[in-house]
């Protein structure tokens, strides 16, 4: 043994040592050095090409590299000599220092999205090297997952050091990231413009604070699920980020009249959507939506409980909505007649209304509300039982000149015609209807409608059980310009002679035909082939049709199919894989699920055949 002794103990061990009875000369490693050494050697390192490639050594030395700030490398450099980023591989951990998704350019920066189990502080690190020496990082999107290895602190401070140029940062179900991460974005990305937090339970309003004052160019602000941000944190953003153009706040219990009346009232002139759902917010926070909301265009609000008649009064009576053009209501018992028909005097720009769950919204506030708001384009209602017929006779006769989309879906309450209208002028502006799932909706209303819409091109009829031939064909004789697309999904009385009817009079203009349920045969497969050549879009899903009829079908060479599905039509198999063949030159999409009569070899065959078409079986 050989006697050495004791000193101080050296960063570098000795270049020999004792093994065997002799004297061996030790490998130099660079591995010796310590972090403080390797930092601040990878620090005067000449571009940033040498640091990417220094970053795929090591899971070590990519840590290292990755918590180096802009103003921490030195001067001393030349000029980089490529601007391209090396995908080389890990020698440790298997980790490229580029293994993440394509490059997407935006607006003159780099995107990067990391899902479920990519979404690690390694991949972070790897992408805070390798963008910065290509413009740097302009959006990150992180979706969370119950994976072992989650986004923390450490990856969010490798994006902040690296990307300074980030402006978009969007964190999804991360529950491991806290306040101390997103401060260290706030700290190092100040050209940080939308930010969107959803489902982050440990965020708060420190979080917020750190955000307005490191970040006052902030304009987008999403926060959904997190259940620890405040009125302190929104007053914080409402004080430092006076430029807001969109704030949507959900499901936060914290979140309160102070601050969404603070957002909204720091941004008057700029704030331009609002999106408020499931807040512990009263009428004051509409007060000041309506005094203050003069940029104010998209405006939704849905399942605030506490929010009165008087709130939605207010609001329209405010003055302060001149622009609103799109508004939306959702679950809302506040919403009632005179509180939506002051809403409709107080927003002569409005162009497109959405109620849905109103359950105290009646025939008569609907019809004020029509009357009141001239400029009305698009009005759709869902699951609004109190309407009826009558409802919704009156909003399109009262809609004005300018309505152009009228749809209802679910709504209970509409019985069909008992007796007909009285002589009305018809709404000429009307271009598409769309009546889903209404099961008073019959014959005579649609006879009525014929009358009324003479200009419609979009029509969608969707699980009429009452409406048959007798009321349909009145409606399709009546469209002058030509449909465009014709959904009768779900209406099971209806036959070949609506389809024989719909390929006569709009086969030149026809481009979308669905009629899932409906009780055709291969007779309107023929005179869809002979007439409908522009027609791109076909639904046959559970008809009587049969090999026949796809013959027929794929017979007239004009047809320019790209979306066929024949789903739950038993009568068709592998007969008809010659006509499928055929219709293949052109078909993007088929769909042949339930089609129990065809074989899985011929599928296999004719996915070989179809390269280019996707099919479902």
């Amino acid at each position: 043994d050989v006697y050495f002794p004791p000193c101080k103990r050296y960063h570098i061990s000795a270049p020999f040592v004792f093994a065997g009875g002799k004297f061996e000369q030790k490998k130099p490693s660079i591995e010796v050095l310590p972090d403080e050494c390797l930092f601040e050697i990878f620090r005067r390192l000449p571009g940033g090409q040498e640091r990417s490639t220094c970053a795929c050594v090591s899971k070590r030395w990519l840590t290292l590299v990755s918590n180096i700030r802009r103003d921490e490398i030195s001067d001393n450099k030349t000029p980089q000599a490529s601007d391209l980023e090396h995908e080389n591989t890990n020698k440790k951990g298997g980790v490229s220092a580029e293994d993440v998704d394509s490059d997407v350019e935006g607006d003159g920066y780099l995107s990067r999205s990391l899902d479920g189990k990519k979404a690690t502080d390694i991949r972070l690190a790897s992408i805070a090297v390798g963008t910065a020496s290509r413009g740097g990082l302009g959006k990150l999107f992180i979706r969370g997952s119950k994976s072992r290895h989650v986004v923390t602190t450490v990856g969010l401070r490798a994006i902040s050091r690296g990307c300074p140029s980030l402006r978009v940062l969007s964190l999804w179900n991360l529950s491991s990231v806290g306040d101390e991460g997103l401060c260290e974005i706030a700290n190092g990305c100040h050209q940080l413009e939308k930010l969107d937090l959803c489902h982050c339970p440990s965020i708060t309003d420190k979080s917020l604070l750190a955000v307005a004052k490191g970040c006052p160019n902030l304009t987008d602000l999403t926060i959904e699920g997190c259940a620890n941000i405040g009125n302190e944190g929104l007053q914080a953003i409402a004080c430092s980020c006076p430029n807001l153009k969109s704030v949507s706040i959900k499901d936060c219990p914290l979140a309160g009249d102070q601050g969404v009346a603070s957002l909204l009232s720091s941004a008057s002139y700029s704030l331009t959507k609002v999106k408020l759902q499931a807040l512990n917010i009263t009428d004051v926070s509409l007060a000041v939506i309506g005094h203050y909301g003069k940029a104010v265009t998209d405006l939704s609000l849905t399942s605030l409980p506490n929010v009165s008649e008087k709130g939605f009064w207010v609001m329209g009576n405010g003055h302060g909505l001149q622009k609103l053009k799109s508004f939306t209501v959702t679950s809302c018992c506040g919403a009632t007649d005179s509180g939506l028909e002051a809403v409709g005097k107080g927003c002569p720009n409005l162009k497109q209304l959405c109620l849905s769950k109103c359950p105290f919204l009646s025939d008569k506030g609907l019809s004020s509300l029509a009357k009141a708001a001239g400029s009305l384009e698009c009005l759709q209602l869902e699951e609004c039982h109190r309407i009826s017929q009558f409802g919704f006779f009156c909003s399109l006769i009262n809609c004005g000149a300018k309505l152009k989309v009228i749809s209802f879906a679910n709504c209970l309450g509409i019985k069909d015609l008992n007796s007909g209208l009285p002589p009305l002028s018809p709404c000429e502006s009307l271009r598409s209807l769309s009546i889903h799932n209404c099961p008073g909706f019959g014959d005579a209303s649609l006879f009525a409608l014929g009358k009324l819409c003479p200009q419609l091109q979009h029509v969608e009829l969707c699980g009429l059980h009452g409406i048959t031939d007798a009321g349909v064909l009145p409606l399709l004789e009546s469209c002058e310009a030509g449909l465009l697309k014709v959904n009768l999904s779900g209406c099971v009385n209806l036959s070949d002679k609506v389809v024989q009817t719909i390929s006569n009079l709009h086969g030149w203009t026809l481009e979308l035909l669905n009629l899932d349920g409906c009780k055709i045969s291969d007779a309107s497969l023929v005179a869809i082939a002979e007439n409908c050549q522009l027609l791109t879009d076909l639904d046959i899903s559970k008809c009587t049709i049969t090999d026949s009829g796809i013959a027929a079908l794929a017979h007239f060479n004009p047809i320019n199919l790209q979306i066929l599905s024949v789903s739950g039509c038993s009568m068709v198999s592998d007969k008809s894989l010659p006509s499928l063949g055929k219709l293949g030159e052109t078909l993007l999409g088929l769909n042949l699920q339930q089609c129990k009569a065809i074989s899985s070899r011929a599928v296999e065959l004719l996915t070989e055949q179809l390269w280019r078409c996707d099919i479902l079986f």
